[in-house]
C-alpha cells in the first residue's frame, strides 16, 4: 500500500525558515516515474512563476534606463515592435545636436562600464551573453547557480540594453530564471537531477516570458544544450508548465498580443522554394561570418593588458562610433525588426532611398557591434541580435528578389520571418525552436512549411558553427549523463566477461 504523505504540522509552517520550505518537496511516495515527474512539474509551475515576475522586472527595468538614455538624452526616435508596451514617456529637453552626437559615442560606454563594475563587485558570473553561462552549469556535476546571478543580472543588462549597447534581452533572461530553477533546487534540497531540470525549465521560462512564445521555449530549453541531431527530452515536460506560467504571468501585465504584427500574407508558390534555398546559402555565410567575428573580437579583448572594467567601456565606445552613421544597431533593435514585417511598400520607404543595401548592410553591422558589445564582456544577449541580423538579411534578399522576379510577389515580411528562423537554427543550433519562435512572437502561422526548408537547409549548412561554446555534440558527450554510460559499460563489461567455457576435448 502506498505511503501517504504525512500531515504538516502547525507549528513548523509557522516556525518559518528552511524546514518549512521542506514540506514544499510534496512528499509522495518515491517509486513510480509519474509520480516524481508530477513533483517535479509542480515544482516547475513555481519557478515559471518566480522567473514570470522576474522577466517583468527586467523588462520594466530596460524600458525606464531606454527611454531616460536613448529618448531623453540622445534624443533617438527609434521605432518600438508592434507588441512592445512603453512605461514611460520621454522629457524632451533642448539638447544641441553637438551634445546628442557626444551622448550617442558615450553612453553605450558608460552603461557598459557601469554593469561591469556591478557585476565584478556582486555576481562575476552575471557577465557575458548568459545562455552560455547556464548551458555550461547545465553539463556540470554540481549544477549551481549563485542566487545573487538573478538581481545582479537584471541590473546589468538593463544598463547594458538601456544605454544603446548592442544586445538582446533573451540571453539575461534565460541566466535569470535558470537562476530561478537553481535556487528552488537549492532550497528545497532536491537531487541533482531534478535540479538539471529545473534549471532547464527556469531557461524556458524565460524565453517563454520575453518572446511570448511558451511553447518555442520548452523546446529551446531542450534544443538548445546539445549542438547536434539531439534534444534533451527529460526537462521537456517541466519546461512547458513553466514556460507557459511565465507566460500567462508576464502577459497579465504587457499584453497577450504577440511581440510583433505582421501582413499575414501566406505561401501559395512552390517556386518560391528555390528562392528561399538561395536565402538559406545567404544565411549560412552571414552566420558563418557572424561567428569568426565574434570569437576573434572575443581574442582580442581577452589578449588586451587593460584592467577588466576598462573592456567593456572599450566595446560600448566602438559601438557609439557606430551608432553615429547606423543608429537602427542601438539597443535590442526590435523597432527595426517590426519595419521589416510591413507590406512590400511601408517596408521599402523605412529603408529608404536604398533599401536593399541597407538592409544587407544592417545585417552586417549589427553583428559587429554585437560583438563589440558581449565580446568585450557586456552583460547582453546574442539571440535578439540573430533575429535583428536574420529579419535585415532576411528583407534585403527579400527586395532583391522582389526586384529581379516581379512576378512571383515576393513579400519581404515572409523573407523577414524566414531569415529570422534560418538564422537563429544556423547560430544556435535549434531548429525546432526557431520554426515555433518565429511563428509565436509574429503570431503568423502561415509559414511552417517554407520555414522547415529554409531551416533546415541553414542547419544543414552550418555544421559544428555555434556561438554558444558550451554547446555539447549530443547527450552522449554530456557528464549530465555519465552514470547511465558507466552502468551500460559495466553491463557490457560483464556479459563480455561471462563467456561460455569451450568443451575439453576427450
Amino acid at each position: 500500500m502506498p505511503r501517504l504523505p504525512r500531515a504538516i504540522p502547525t507549528a513548523d509552517l509557522l516556525r518559518g525558515g528552511r524546514q518549512s520550505w521542506r514540506w514544499l518537496r510534496f512528499w509522495v511516495p518515491a517509486e513510480g516515474e509519474t509520480l516524481r515527474m508530477g513533483r517535479i512539474v509542480g515544482i516547475a509551475a513555481a519557478v515559471g512563476l518566480l522567473a514570470g515576475l522576474l522577466a517583468i522586472a527586467f523588462f520594466s527595468a530596460i524600458e525606464y534606463v531606454r527611454v531616460f538614455a536613448l529618448e531623453t538624452l540622445i534624443q533617438t526616435n527609434l521605432p518600438l515592435a508592434a507588441g512592445e508596451v512603453p512605461l514611460a514617456h520621454p522629457v524632451r529637453l533642448p539638447i544641441p545636436p553637438f551634445l546628442s552626437a557626444l551622448a550617442t559615442l558615450l553612453l553605450p560606454a558608460c552603461g557598459a562600464l557601469l554593469a561591469c563594475l556591478v557585476a565584478r563587485r556582486f555576481a562575476p558570473s552575471a557577465g557575458g551573453h548568459g545562455t552560455d553561462t547556464v548551458i555550461a552549469a547545465y553539463h556540470r556535476s554540481d549544477v549551481d547557480i549563485p542566487p545573487a546571478v538573478a538581481p545582479v543580472k537584471i541590473v546589468a543588462s538593463s544598463l547594458v540594453i538601456g544605454t544603446g549597447g548592442s544586445a538582446g534581452a533573451e540571453g539575461p533572461i534565460t541566466q535569470i530564471g535558470a537562476t530561478c530553477g537553481a535556487l528552488v533546487g537549492h532550497v528545497l534540497r532536491l537531487s541533482v537531477y531534478e535540479r538539471r531540470v529545473l534549471l532547464a525549465a527556469g531557461m524556458a521560462a524565460g524565453i517563454g516570458a520575453i518572446f511570448r512564445a511558451p511553447m518555442a521555449g520548452a523546446l529551446f530549453a531542450a534544443e538548445v544544450l546539445y549542438r547536434g541531431f539531439d534534444l534533451e527530452g527529460d526537462v521537456l515536460i517541466p519546461s512547458m508548465v513553466a514556460s507557459t506560467i511565465a507566460y500567462m504571468t508576464y502577459a497579465c501585465v504587457f499584453g497577450w498580443e504577440p511581440v510583433f504584427a505582421t501582413p499575414g500574407e501566406t505561401f501559395a508558390s512552390p517556386l518560391k522554394f528555390l528562392l528561399y534555398a538561395l536565402l538559406a546559402f545567404l544565411i549560412a555565410a552571414a552566420v558563418r561570418f557572424n561567428i569568426l567575428f565574434f570569437r576573434q573580437t572575443e581574442i582580442v579583448f581577452r589578449r588586451l593588458t587593460l584592467p577588466p572594467w576598462a573592456k567593456p567601456a572599450i566595446g560600448g565606445l566602438l559601438v557609439g562610433a557606430i551608432a553615429l552613421v547606423f543608429p537602427q544597431i542601438l539597443s535590442t533593435g526590435y523597432g527595426t525588426i517590426q519595419q521589416t514585417l510591413l507590406p512590400n511598400a511601408a517596408a521599402l520607404d523605412a529603408f529608404a532611398p536604398h533599401a536593399i543595401g541597407l538592409l544587407l548592410a544592417l545585417g552586417a553591422v549589427k553583428a559587429i557591434a554585437t560583438s563589440f558589445t558581449v565580446g568585450s564582456g557586456g552583460a547582453g544577449g546574442m539571440l535578439g541580435p540573430a533575429l535583428f541580423c536574420g529579419a535585415a538579411y532576411g528583407a534585403g534578399a527579400g527586395a532583391c528578389f522582389a526586384l529581379l522576379f516581379p512576378g512571383l510577389g515576393v513579400s519581404l515580411a515572409n523573407c523577414a520571418m524566414l531569415g529570422m528562423a534560418a538564422y537563429l537554427t544556423a547560430a544556435v543550433r535549434t531548429p525546432l525552436a526557431a520554426i515555433l519562435m518565429v511563428s509565436e512572437f509574429t503570431g503568423n502561422h502561415n509559414l511552417l512549411l517554407p520555414s522547415m526548408w529554409v531551416c533546415g537547409l541553414a542547419f544543414l549548412l552550418t555544421p559544428g558553427w555555434t556561438l554558444y561554446k558550451s554547446q555539447l555534440r549530443d547527450r552522449d558527450s554530456s557528464p549530465a549523463h555519465l552514470r547511465r554510460h558507466v552502468g551500460l559499460r559495466h553491463d557490457v563489461a560483464v556479459r563480455v566477461k561471462r563467456k561460455p567455457n569451450k568443451k575439453k576435448r576427450r
